[in-house]
């Protein structure tokens, strides 16, 4: 033990005299360990609104502590940690609403590649689509066990807004194809670029190109990080689809809520503003311009 440490000890807990009084500190560090971690003067209150956020919306820390400070309420995300620790230490299950649960896991595995026709590649994707430009969307898919099924997800990167369908016939190239079609269309006016990895599911990407107007990239081989965002928003939908949970358990309307939450979820990036306030500020934004063209 450090000497600094049997110094504080005994300065702590010794009487007027300067005599080392064991069985006050043992009482005072009891107490303090029953305390709740973080901030002491945290009321009730504020501890029932980060409960609320995080069991049922399944924010992350750091999500309920950005957001909450927009309203003046002032907790870091390391006491709502610290509280969740000391909760699963006492037997609890708040850390089962966390994304990781409090571990670190690894991200989903990308599709397999091979030579897709008329493939263009990422390095000749204009400088512009840095993640930064509205309109500029990463597209990806999930598999279910066994490969029997599969889910297209797709995110805009400036606002992380998420797209999700399931797809019924699996991995079928022309049934993603026109299945993203359907679900861009509405917003063909904003669309810049698409980009995704070299999975087989990808062959009909033409189509895509010529219905929406929007040019799809392709990354390098195993470089499922030249597409971030769309693997961290697969990440966050395995909160909610584990990865043994069969697709067959879950209709367009199970997906639709599990989109929702995942947009309705404040975002650091954003100034803890939400994905979907942004995405749609965004298109007013854009066929504002566009009728100014006209």
């Amino acid at each position: 033990m450090h000497p600094s440490t049997i110094t504080r000890e005994l300065r702590r807990n010794s009487s007027q005299r300067g005599v080392y009084k064991w069985d006050w500190a043992q009482k005072h560090a009891d107490k303090r360990s029953r305390r709740q971690p973080g901030n002491r003067a945290i009321s009730k209150a504020v501890w029932g609104e980060v409960r609320r956020h995080l069991v049922n919306d399944q924010w992350s820390p750091e999500q309920i502590s950005g957001y909450l400070a927009r309203d003046g309420i002032r907790i870091s995300h390391e006491t709502i940690y610290k509280w969740i620790r000391q909760d699963k230490r006492d037997r609890g299950t708040l850390y089962k609403h966390l994304r990781h649960r409090l571990k670190h896991r690894s991200r989903p595995i990308g599709a397999s590649r091979t030579n897709i026709p008329g493939r263009i590649s990422i390095h000749e994707r204009p400088a512009e689509a840095d993640g930064k430009r509205f309109g500029d969307l990463e597209m990806d898919t999930i598999v279910g066990p066994n490969n029997q099924q599969a889910i297209v997800t797709i995110i805009e990167r400036s606002t992380n807004r998420l797209f999700m369908e399931k797809l019924k016939h699996g991995k079928d190239a022309e049934q993603l194809a026109l299945k993203v079609i359907d679900m861009l269309s509405p917003f063909k006016d904003s669309i810049l670029s698409i980009t995704t990895d070299n999975g087989t599911e990808f062959t009909c990407h033409r189509m895509i190109t010529e219905a929406l107007d929007a040019q799809v990239y392709f990354t390098d081989p195993y470089s499922s990080w030249q597409k971030g965002a769309v693997e961290n928003a697969n990440g966050l939908i395995r909160q909610y689809i584990p990865k043994a949970m069969p697709f067959s358990e879950l209709d367009d309307e199970d997906i639709g809520k599990i989109t929702d939450k995942i947009n309705a979820r404040p975002r650091k990036k954003l100034g803890f503003e939400t994905p979907i306030d942004c995405f749609e500020e965004k298109i007013g934004k854009s066929y504002a311009n566009v009728k100014q063209e006209w």
